[in-house]
């Protein structure tokens, strides 16, 4: 049986016979302790070889597009491992500045019909001060990874809607010392108000905050992950912020609290449950809003295109609606941790037989290559 789909045929079907968040606390039970062997990263690089799709992007070198989503790796317990899947880079988190359980369970669901999950989690993580101890732990044990390793900043539940950007500053500060880059996560459906905190006036108020502490030498890129939800208007608001602020990028997009048509009626029990859903059904409107925001723009500031990548065209129509980096999270759930080395063989391969020296080739208008809208 070929490597590819051993996933599918032994560790899934493990898997899926236990409750999704079960079945995610186990894999990353396993992912941490393998992330504790010592050079571990560059056996498993050169077991699986791991192509080099070289990015430079926001002034980081990347080894490749394809990152991890915030997400998986709330805590951080596993962050030396995602280089060793080939992940060019890996976002850890939401971290809030206050420990929190998160909602109550069960919050995640998966719709295996379509390929996707939805998720009620609630920011559930240690806070930012034990985040910042288990990073701490991490570089003390040389085991910290060479790709760049960004931090999604969530609100606290018990911070006021009106003091969010304290919770913001104070969690950009516990971890400015380790992170490559911040992500300002203010898209999650499932934080009360959170999303409130899109509108121009409240985003612009933690931006400036954030910022007007990310001067000196240790300044660190800082980019705003944007809700599938929000309407154009509501969209380029957020883009006249990025603008007006100097912000290093925008991740786009997060999950969605619509519940898109799909071609085959999924199980009415699991499509039905409240939260933000993720996977394939996302794919079309994250590429939509990926799309706006490029041509808003005029390519003025680096995306990163998130939502229902599960294989190398859908990984292809990112770039084509103007990201210049990608992320994965629902797309490992279901075809596994191969997935990474099969979208860059993949990328590698398309990119030798187009002719296609960069990327960023691939964006709407550069090149006479196909292009979707």
């Amino acid at each position: 049986m070929k490597q590819r789909n051993l996933y599918k045929a032994f560790v899934r079907p493990v898997l899926f016979s236990l409750p999704p968040e079960v079945a995610h606390n186990v894999s990353m039970s396993m992912l941490s302790a393998l992330s504790h062997l010592p050079n571990q990263a560059f056996f498993f690089r050169d077991l699986l070889k791991v192509p080099n799709i070289p990015v430079k992007c926001m002034g980081m070198d990347f080894p490749n597009p394809v990152g991890l989503a915030a997400g998986m790796d709330k805590a951080a317990t596993a962050l030396p491992v995602w280089e060793s899947m080939g992940f060019g880079f890996s976002e850890i988190g939401g971290v809030t500045q206050h420990e929190q359980p998160g909602n109550p369970g069960p919050r995640m669901f998966r719709v295996k019909s379509h390929q996707a999950l939805i998720n009620r989690m609630g920011f559930n993580n240690p806070g930012a001060d034990a985040f910042a101890e288990q990073l701490e732990e991490w570089v003390e044990r040389s085991l910290w990874p060479a790709h760049p390793v960004g931090i999604n900043l969530g609100k606290s539940l018990i911070t006021d809607i009106s003091k969010a950007h304290f919770d913001y500053l104070y969690s950009f500060r516990k971890l400015r010392r380790y992170a490559d880059f911040f992500v300002i996560n203010v898209s999650s459906p499932n934080t009360a108000g959170l999303r409130s905190l899109q509108e121009k006036d409240a985003l612009s108020r933690i931006v400036e905050t954030v910022m007007e502490e990310n001067t000196g030498t240790d300044r660190r890129p800082v980019l705003v992950k944007v809700s599938p939800d929000l309407a154009e208007e509501e969209l380029a608001d957020v883009l006249q912020v990025s603008l007006d602020f100097g912000l290093a990028g925008i991740v786009a997009t997060n999950t969605t609290s619509e519940r898109p048509t799909l071609p085959r009626k999924p199980p009415a029990d699991s499509y039905s449950e409240k939260g933000g859903l993720s996977g394939a059904p996302l794919e079309k409107r994250s590429n939509e809003v990926l799309r706006f925001l490029y041509d808003q723009s005029g390519g003025r500031i680096p995306l990163i295109g998130v939502g229902g990548i599960h294989n190398l065209e859908s990984t292809l129509d990112k770039f084509r609606n103007g990201a210049s980096l990608v992320q994965l999270y629902t797309g490992l759930v279901y075809e596994g941790p191969m997935l990474v080395v099969r979208i860059l063989r993949g990328l590698r391969e398309y990119m030798e037989a187009n002719g296609i020296a960069d990327l960023h080739e691939l964006h709407p208008g550069r090149s006479g290559h196909p292009t979707t809208s």
